[in-house]
């Protein structure tokens, strides 16, 4: 497992989830010393429902993301030499597992660094996850809206984004951050996008800007956001050699 600090996703929605198990919880012990047993029932199964939420978000959050990660890198068969770009990189978990398999590559980093999208999200703390992994001479970390990277066409190999896109508050914006990301893409290169809403929006984007061989697919259990209707999904595509 990372050696890094990696911290929450979403941790204020971690909060709720909580907090709903808790107060549902109380609820149900309540029902059934005071109310009907129909009642304390439908108590209980709340209670059921927001600890088996709750205890799904903990564990992909902690755990999970990054078994599935490990299994989405297994299956691109990294040279080692690439240029890889990771698109929203928070405190690096995506970042430093691309990292441990560079040779002579190198990957970026660049976030707005957001801690409501992630709890303690700060370049600092990417940089020391970096260290903590051993691969700071692989990794450069910008400050960087991803909707307008300042980098020049054709600069990557591959770009990388996890959780992070849909955090673009509008699809309008949504899709000018693929097509940056597609932009800054070398012919050949290729875009892997794990996210939980708009991956379609994504997807379509892309195949107007040319992009080929454009699949999307649903990640397993370890990739579930409270249960599987929040299941992340997969979106992988090619830029097309001119």
């Amino acid at each position: 497992m990372p050696r890094g600090k990696y911290g929450y996703d979403a941790p204020y929605a971690l909060l709720i989830f909580g907090s709903l198990t808790i107060v549902s919880g109380l609820g149900a012990l309540i029902a059934w010393w005071r109310m009907t047993t129909q009642a304390a029932a439908s108590f209980t199964l709340y209670f059921v429902l927001f600890l088996a939420n709750t205890a799904s978000f903990f564990y992909t959050t902690r755990r999970g993301k990054f078994f599935e990660w490990e299994r989405i890198l297994d299956r691109m068969h990294l040279r080692g030499d690439e240029r890889v770009l990771d698109l929203g990189c928070g405190r690096g978990a995506v970042l430093t597992a691309v990292a441990r398999r560079l040779t002579t590559g190198r990957v970026t980093g660049v976030d707005i660094w957001s801690t409501m999208d992630q709890s303690g999200n700060a370049r600092d703390v990417t940089l020391r996850n970096a260290s903590l992994e051993g691969v700071s001479d692989r990794v450069h970390i910008e400050t960087a809206d991803m909707r307008a990277l300042p980098f020049p066409d054709a600069a990557f190999d591959l770009v990388v984004s996890s959780l992070a896109i849909h955090n673009v508050r509008s699809n309008a914006d949504r899709k000018r951050a693929i097509a940056e990301g597609f932009r800054v893409i070398k012919p050949g290169g290729r875009i892997v996008i794990a996210d939980i809403r708009a991956t379609a929006l994504y997807a379509d984007t892309l195949r107007t800007l040319g992009a080929s061989e454009v699949k999307r697919q649903r990640l397993g259990w370890r990739f579930w956001w409270g249960n599987p209707v929040a299941a992340t999904t997969l979106l992988t595509a090619t830029k097309s050699q001119v």
